[in-house]
């Protein structure tokens, strides 16, 4: 006779494990490239960094200030989301440090955007570079790139200019930054001003708009050259050819990239002559060798869309991916890199939305403000809760504690999603094991409840795939009654 008592101990789950990213595929191994070796005169890493610590001394001294004299639970910004100093404040560290509010200001906010101090909404804590900073050449480094990154922000913009002509400029200002490193000394102004122009003029027509010209005033011999015939008006169009052209509106956008670059140790301006330093050599070197190297690699995803290119990461290892992930974000403004992934992960294939939130990872910082306002979509708020709680400083691995129960087993689904469409069956068993119930009676109640769109389909690609028969039978009994609507 069959005994009739209940096998608990197969409907058991183990320990949980922390929620991890949506799983990929594990690829085969690649042929690993050599490292390249920076061009010839490049200063080596040791003292890169120490013309790093150089250029960001002021702001190291004011966070490391902050970092003391502050404290935790004060108030030391303002709370407009930004990290401004309050006025209080910024008299006090003046005070304390021998400098001008101004001078404060300034170190302040280059400390932010070097990652030195990190600013969550209305609070601003000590970033884990400046523990590092007298130790760790590469943190400093990277601190330096990320100041680099942000030159558009560390000089203000011309207030007489468009918003749209501003982006422009930011948007074409890599290839000039290209031909500097690769024209390795002085480059006259007036040809990084034709190369702007042209750049420019290329993204315009890959926008199919019809060139700018800003409104002039009437010529004085517009309306007779209107009204007097041809081959009359030919001595007025020679003496229109003839009147000194205007200046291009370029100009003086180039002039104030130049200043905000110089401003952030990126170059040199002098005798109408710009120069990389050796730390903009560098960095500009490093960009461009990502964009190279994803350009030469067997996945190529650099000109990709965000989709396209997070479909062609799902196959590699971690830092394979995460290599192509930096390539592909070297070659696009911050802003609108930030925006294709996240529209991205509201597609349907919970793979992608997991490798988008890997590579928001690599953005860092930049895409906090983003990846909070995404966090109120049902679609995306476990996988950006989890993303914020990591830039805050929580250890990846305790990430997930942040998300309610409800979110958790959210997120259990869509990443089982991920693995049922993209995986194989054992990984799909193995994904039990990072479920936050103890038991398959408890998950399964609780994905019932959760919503999930993908639920139905997950449910039954795990039952087919368990092994215990037993388990395999609740767990398509649960599909079945999501599938009804039965409870």
């Amino acid at each position: 006779m069959t005994s009739r008592t209940p096998r608990d101990s197969r409907l058991r789950l183990v320990r949980p494990r922390p929620l991890a990213a949506a799983p990929r595929a594990v690829a085969q191994g690649r042929s690993r490239r050599p490292a390249p070796r920076p061009p010839e005169g490049t200063p080596p890493p040791a003292e890169l960094a120490g013309m790093a610590r150089a250029r960001l001394a002021g702001a190291a001294r004011v966070a490391r200030w902050a970092d003391s004299s502050l404290g935790p639970g004060r108030d030391g910004a303002t709370s407009d989301g930004k990290g401004t100093l309050s006025v209080t404040t910024a008299e006090r560290a003046a005070a304390d440090l021998g400098l001008t509010d101004a001078q404060v200001r300034a170190d302040w906010d280059t400390a932010r955007l070097s990652g030195l101090v990190e600013v969550h909404g209305d609070i601003a804590r000590p970033g884990w570079r400046l523990r590092a900073w007298n130790r760790d050449d590469s943190a400093v480094l990277r601190g330096w790139v990320a100041l680099f990154d942000a030159w558009s922000l560390a000089y203000p913009e011309p207030a007489d200019r468009e918003h749209a002509a501003v982006a422009e400029v930011v948007s074409a200002m890599p290839q000039v930054l290209s031909f500097l490193q690769l024209s390795a000394g002085p480059v006259p102004v007036e040809q990084l001003l034709d190369l702007l122009d042209q750049r420019v003029t290329e993204l315009r027509t890959e926008r199919c708009e019809i060139d700018y010209v800003p409104p002039v005033a009437p010529h004085p011999y517009e309306e007779q050259l209107r009204a007097t015939p041809v081959a009359a008006g030919t001595a007025v169009a020679q003496s229109l050819a003839q009147e000194p052209a205007e200046d291009t509106p370029l100009a003086p956008l180039l002039d104030w990239a130049l200043d905000a670059l110089a401003s952030v140790g990126a170059l040199t301006c002098a005798d109408g002559q710009a120069t990389l330093t050796p730390l903009g050599s560098w960095a500009v070197w490093v960009k461009l060798e990502q964009i190279c190297v994803a350009a030469q690699s067997p996945a190529g995803n650099i000109e990709q869309n965000a989709e396209g290119m997070l479909r062609g990461c799902a196959g590699l290892r971690p830092n394979a991916a995460r290599a192509e992930y930096r390539a592909w974000l070297a070659a696009r403004p911050v802003g609108s890199a930030v925006t294709e992934l996240l529209d991205a992960a509201r597609g349907e294939d919970a793979l992608l939305r997991g490798l988008a939130f890997e590579a928001l990872r690599v953005v860092g910082a930049p895409a906090e403000s983003d990846v909070r306002a995404a966090a109120d979509e049902t679609t995306l708020r476990p996988y950006a809760l989890i993303w914020l709680a990591e830039q805050e400083g929580t250890d990846p691995e305790d990430a997930h504690e942040v998300l309610t129960r409800e979110e958790a087993t959210w997120l259990w689904v869509d990443t089982a999603a991920a693995v049922a469409d993209h995986g194989e069956a054992p990984l799909l068993v193995r994904h039990l094991e990072s479920a936050v119930q103890a038991t398959v009676p408890a998950l399964l109640d609780e994905v019932r409840a959760v919503g999930h769109p993908r639920t139905v389909q997950v449910l039954v690609a795990l039952a087919a795939a368990h092994p215990d028969p037993a388990l395999a039978k609740a767990v398509r009994r649960a599909a079945f009654q999501v599938h009804t609507g039965g409870s």
